[in-house]
């Protein structure tokens, strides 16, 4: 009874990172532009540091940071949803249905991003959500396979 009370707490934990994670995804898809260029917050301060170090390196017209927050953001989020449904299903399968719920996820964030200002629906971050849920849940199946193994 108690392995089965531990994993049941470990299947709730698991999906509660998930929704909190897409929640978070939905909070930074719903900031503006200016939030982010002009805001005085922990994101905003991290922004204008990644930003200033981006022009740096790649002069004032380079336009990185979105894209490789949409695969970091995206990679968490497929490694959670492969952890959680892990505990449904088989590791392999876990692996290739978070991958398709992340693309899907992919598809709402830019959607929703048509009625945020200043911002818009890309193709390309979907395909850039894509490949970062894809590797999410690749490392997660790593790490995880690995586990099981030991």
């Amino acid at each position: 009874m108690r392995g089965a009370r531990k994993s049941k707490r470990f299947a709730i934990v698991s999906w509660a990172l998930v929704v909190a994670w897409a929640a978070f995804i939905f909070y930074m898809s719903s900031n503006t532009g200016d939030d982010l260029n002009r805001g005085s917050g922990f994101f905003s301060q991290i922004y204008q540091m990644l930003k200033d170090a981006q022009t740096q390196v790649l002069g004032p017209d380079a336009d990185a940071i979105n894209s490789i927050a949409h695969f970091c953001e995206y990679t968490v989020f497929g490694a959670l949803w492969a952890n959680a449904l892990r505990c449904h299903m088989s590791l392999p399968r876990a692996c290739a249905v978070a991958l398709a719920c992340t693309s899907l996820y992919g598809v709402t964030d830019e959607f929703h991003q048509l009625f945020v200002p200043d911002r818009m629906c890309d193709p390309l971050d979907w395909l850039i959500d894509t490949a970062g849920g894809a590797l999410g849940s690749g490392l997660a199946w790593l790490g995880l396979r690995r586990r099981s193994q030991s």
